[in-house]
């Protein structure tokens, strides 16, 4: 009665658990919807910001253009945007996770509301890459 006992105890147990090969299945399927979800995970995020980009830079743009109006001349960094109380902070560049590499674009003298000071008319990325239309985003 014993040995029966502990036949049926160890049958009960086997029958609780998972065989190998359920488990290999289950891993098999988790591998499958993994390597499906990461390159849409990695293309979602390089997409978000590439948009939180294109409005950094709508942002400054229309601030330089509001500066210029309100000032009668183009603002000579773009820190003077922040001194003047028309940014609080400069924004990040997405792409390089700084607020140093943004590239100005300097006005042409002849051009310039005050020809004796050109500023900064445009601003661009300063990183490196293609975006995912195709264009640099140092073209933006």
């Amino acid at each position: 009665m014993n040995l029966m006992g502990t036949i049926r105890g160890a049958a009960r147990r086997r029958q609780r658990g998972f065989t190998l090969l359920e488990l290999m299945i289950v891993m098999s399927v988790i591998v499958i919807l993994m390597t499906v979800a990461i390159p849409n995970y990695q293309r979602s995020m390089v997409q978000a910001r590439e948009t939180v980009l294109r409005n950094n830079l709508f942002t400054l743009r229309s601030v330089i253009d509001q500066y210029t109006l309100d000032k009668q001349k183009a603002p000579q960094s773009l820190q003077d945007l922040v001194s003047a109380g028309y940014l609080r902070e400069l924004p990040r560049d997405p792409m390089t996770n700084s607020s140093e590499t943004w590239q100005v674009v300097q006005e042409d003298t002849l051009a310039a509301i005050d020809q004796t000071q050109p500023g900064i008319v445009d601003v661009h990325s300063g990183a490196d890459g293609t975006a995912s239309d195709g264009t640099a985003y140092s073209s933006w």
